[in-house]
């Protein structure tokens, strides 16, 4: 092979190398990047399915339903159990709450980014409508207008007209169980809970009555 083929060969090699280690970098980068559903699904099963059903489609209103829910407002709510950004659990002490801070204990920060992400791309099984009629329609008035002789906002500026929720602060909360949402909007107004920014929630629960956070509760789980 004379000196110029030589040339020619070792930088066509030398392009080839370079391509290949470039593809390499890429994928390489795509892969650290792309969230391990697989690991999220087994921890699902395993640690996650005895309350939330591997799914998220939770079967009693103690334990929310995860699936279909904002992966930003989940993976917020699991850093708050873990206790991370320099403070201990910030969502509430006891009930509950205190079975999450054991679930989260061994679960890195991937780890919750991707059951976050895996759980908001399940399908929600969304909870029947309940509730009286006239407590509807209070739930409607409220979740569409608020109440503005109680300083009261309409609860779809924040969660949506459908209760779809905004990332990463404001959940979903069409379908939800109503027990449970009722539930929530008491620890806040209560002081128990107080993960919300700028103590939104607990400022708007403690100007409701327990039929106005039922009705509420009801109307939300028959959203869509």
């Amino acid at each position: 092979m004379n000196n110029w083929c030589l040339n020619v060969f070792r930088k066509s090699h030398l392009i080839a190398t370079l391509a290949l280690i470039s593809a390499a970098s890429s994928h390489a980068a795509d892969s650290a990047k792309a969230p391990d559903l697989t690991k999220a699904r087994q921890i699902a099963e395993t640690v996650c399915a005895a309350c939330h059903s591997a799914d998220g489609n939770s079967t009693g209103p103690a334990n929310p339903k995860l699936a279909g829910q904002i992966p930003e407002y989940l993976h917020k709510q699991l850093r708050n159990f873990k206790g991370l950004d320099g403070k201990d659990n910030a969502r509430q002490t006891g009930g509950q709450a205190g079975v999450m801070v054991g679930m989260v204990a061994a679960l890195g920060e991937q780890d919750l980014q991707t059951l976050a992400i895996y759980y908001g791309g399940q399908t929600l099984k969304p909870e029947k409508v309940s509730g009286k009629r006239e407590d509807l329609d209070l739930g409607q008035r409220l979740w569409r207008a608020g109440d503005m002789s109680k300083g009261l906002p309409a609860c779809a500026g924040c969660h949506g007209p459908t209760g779809a929720g905004l990332p990463s602060q404001y959940p979903r909360l069409s379908g939800q169980f109503a027990a449970y949402t009722e539930a929530q909007l008491k620890l806040f107004r209560n002081g128990e809970r107080s993960n919300d920014p700028n103590r939104m929630m607990r400022t708007i629960a403690a100007k409701m009555s327990d039929a106005e956070i039922k009705a509420v509760a009801d109307y939300a789980a028959g959203l869509r």
